[in-house]
């Protein structure tokens, strides 16, 4: 007897979970069913097993009839499992199809399942994004280039874009726009001969960025390019020619400071030489006694002959003294 009563109970605890499970694929099949969503109830308990969550798939497959769309539940499953946003792709569809654009199930699901938003896409599509150029958020907050004069203008921009769903996959991002939007803006300021041009048609600018067809190979197609604000910045070229003139005048005084040093060490050589040469007068002196000396030996010089000569040199010393020269030639020492 106890024994019935225990497998009664299990029986009872059973049924009641499984009423419990079951009602969890009745609710679901019951919302398909009002929405003629077209769900077999067999099919739900299928996702379970297929690990795929039914709310989600009926949720979608839902929103899908309800807007026109005819989507499959299979197709629906298998994006799941792929690892795809099926609501967002939904939404992304009947976006899409509120505003005329065409887009199919599988182009959807391939863009999504390529990293891109393919909602945030087709939302850009039908209303056009503004993007700033450059970025703030990246640390500058205006494009800087220098006009033919010299004189540096910081420029803002805005580009408005909107999606180009043919090219979403495999198509440059924002980063990509911002940056030849920028290279076309210092491009056409540095072209230009004077910077009033600029701040006169500052509209010049936009009409030659534009005409570069800047969107090629990107995710969005630009509608326009709008200068926001454009000042005035430093006189580049004067400075430049400012710290010219102060590199070309370090460079003269280096050269002159090294003319300066070799005139220098041409004078030391010249006092070199010179006591190089007093050196050898004193040394040619010292032989003129050796010279009398062997001349009296030899009888080439007499005793009267050197007289004379005293007498010569004392004659031109006295000249000298009174003339105020103050040096004549020395006496030879006496032999």
């Amino acid at each position: 007897m106890n024994l019935l009563l225990i497998l009664v109970a299990a029986l009872a605890l059973g049924g009641f979970i499984l009423f419990i499970a079951l009602m969890r694929y009745v609710t679901l099949w019951i919302q398909g069913w009002a929405s003629n969503a077209d769900i077999a109830f067999f099919s739900l308990i299928g996702m379970s097993l297929r690990k795929v969550t039914p709310t989600v798939i009926v949720n979608a497959k839902v929103a899908a009839v309800k807007t026109g769309l005819a989507v499959s539940t299979d197709e629906l499953e298998s994006l799941y499992l792929a690892g795809g946003d099926v609501m967002n792709v939904v939404r992304a569809l009947i976006a899409a199809d509120k505003a005329n654009i065409p887009l199919t199930f599988q182009r959807a699901a391939s863009i999504d399942l390529a990293g891109r938003d393919i909602f945030a896409a087709v939302k850009t599509s039908v209303n056009p994004k503004v993007i700033d150029c450059p970025d703030p958020t990246k640390g500058r907050s205006t494009i800087d280039a220098v006009a033919k004069n010299g004189i540096q203008l910081k420029a803002k921009a805005r580009v408005t874009v909107r999606t180009n769903l043919d090219r979403l996959v495999g198509g440059a991002t924002e980063e990509t726009i911002i940056a030849r939007v920028g290279e076309g803006i210092v491009t056409t300021i540095g072209s230009a001969p004077n910077h009033k041009d600029v701040l006169e048609n500052p509209d010049s600018i936009s009409k030659r960025v534009l005409a570069k067809g800047l969107d090629a190979g990107t995710a969005f197609e630009i509608l326009s390019i709008d200068i926001a604000d454009i000042d005035v910045g430093e006189n580049i070229g004067a400075r430049l020619q400012s710290d010219q003139a102060e590199a070309d005048k370090r460079v003269a005084q280096a050269q002159a400071e090294v003319r300066r040093a070799m005139a220098v060490a041409f004078e030391q050589e010249m006092k070199a030489k010179v006591q190089e040469m007093r050196a050898k007068v004193v040394e040619a002196e010292a032989e003129i006694p050796r010279a009398m000396a062997e001349a009296f030996r030899n009888g080439n010089f007499g005793i009267m002959d050197y007289y004379r000569m005293k007498n010569v040199q004392a004659d031109t010393a006295m000249r000298d003294s009174i003339a105020g020269t103050g040096h004549g030639p020395s006496a030879p020492p006496t032999p």
